[in-house]
């Protein structure tokens, strides 16, 4: 069965965590932002449903907002303002560190300062920065040199902790071995599974690093929710990733149709599947799906009651292995033109 419960890696090693997170940006990544009622209600369901002492991992960016504004860091803001008593039963990370107007990762100290002073302004004093990552891997600097500009920022009292994001697993062992890595996050579900998660994932549990896994439910492809491309409103960014084009989508669906069987047979949703299946591939794996409702967050967190067998886990590896995956994660364009696997 999925434990609860997780300690996290690194420096903060100390604290307890649910081992299902909260991933925050679709509350705001759009034109017209999700009402805060809404938002706060789900971010505390999530918080409330974790025995005492345990916190919940909340994971937002700088630039999850309508023209990457700060306007999910907004949001957290008047969230702690009306709740402050639920500021220290989370874990906040964020991602930052790209330039404002190019989007390009720019690991320098100047920016790092910038992004990380942008961040705490947004957030008004009403939260902790507990963990900063850089969105992406900088190469046009090493990473050795791009953690101990971070180092200089923690010891200004910035933030705490240090994360990576979108990284290879040699890129990991180089940033670890300047500063210990809290947390690494990429993106891990049963139609991202490939070599490199595999990698990211072996290297993190040897080194003592979380691995918190977004969008584990595939961005909604593998709830089995979405049936064709109707199903997703014009304008959402999904409609131009290469994995929901049209010659790619009715291919894809068949993996769907296969892990719909094995939650049919669970008597659990095929979110619940993924998230638990994902929460299970290694000790400290956190499952961070999205959500902006209160129904959506609780099932998701109900998949912590999903007990999938040794077999059942060999059964879901061999379906996984059985469906080639058609289109990028992203825009069908080499992973390296988006930068990922720094």
């Amino acid at each position: 069965m999925v434990s609860r419960t997780t300690q996290l890696g690194g420096t903060a090693s100390d604290v307890t965590v649910g081992k299902i997170g909260h991933g925050l940006m679709l509350m705001t990544w759009k034109e017209v932002p999700t009402p805060d009622e809404e938002c706060f209600e789900a971010i505390m369901a999530g918080i409330d449903s974790l025995p005492a002492g345990v916190k919940m991992v909340l994971n937002s960016g700088e630039f999850y907002g309508h023209n990457l504004s700060t306007a999910n860091l907004d949001m957290l803001a008047r969230f702690f303002t009306k709740y402050p008593d639920y500021a220290d039963k989370t874990f906040l990370s964020v991602k930052g560190g790209l330039k404002p107007q190019s989007f390009e990762p720019d690991a320098s100290l100047d920016n790092l300062r910038r992004s990380v002073d942008a961040i705490n302004a947004a957030l008004k004093g009403t939260k902790q920065l507990d963990l900063f990552e850089m969105a992406r891997v900088d190469r046009k600097i090493t990473v050795e040199e791009a953690v101990k500009n971070m180092i200089v920022l923690i010891k200004e009292g910035k933030f705490s902790h240090i994360g990576m994001s979108e990284c290879r697993a040699e890129t990991l062992r180089r940033a670890n071995s300047v500063h210990p890595i809290t947390a690494v996050e990429i993106e891990v579900s049963p139609w991202a599974y490939e070599e490199e998660q595999k990698k990211v994932i072996a290297a993190a549990q040897e080194l003592n690093i979380t691995v918190a896994a977004y969008s584990p439910l595939g961005r909604g492809f593998l709830t089995g929710q979405i049936k064709s491309l109707d199903d997703i409103p014009e304008g959402d960014m999904r409609r131009h990733f290469g994995r929901f084009q049209p010659h790619n989508f009715e291919h894809n669906l068949a993996l769907v149709k296969d892990l719909s069987a094995v939650a049919e047979r669970k008597k659990v949703s095929p979110a619940q599947l993924c998230i638990a299946w994902v929460a299970q591939l290694a000790p400290q794996m956190i499952s961070i799906p999205g959500s902006s409702h209160k129904k959506r967050t609780l099932e998701n967190l109900s998949a912590v009651q999903v007990d999938l067998s040794e077999q059942e886990m060999e059964e879901i590896g061999k379906i996984l292995a059985s469906h080639e995956i058609k289109g990028k994660r992203y825009q069908d364009v080499p992973d390296e033109v988006l930068n990922l696997w720094g």
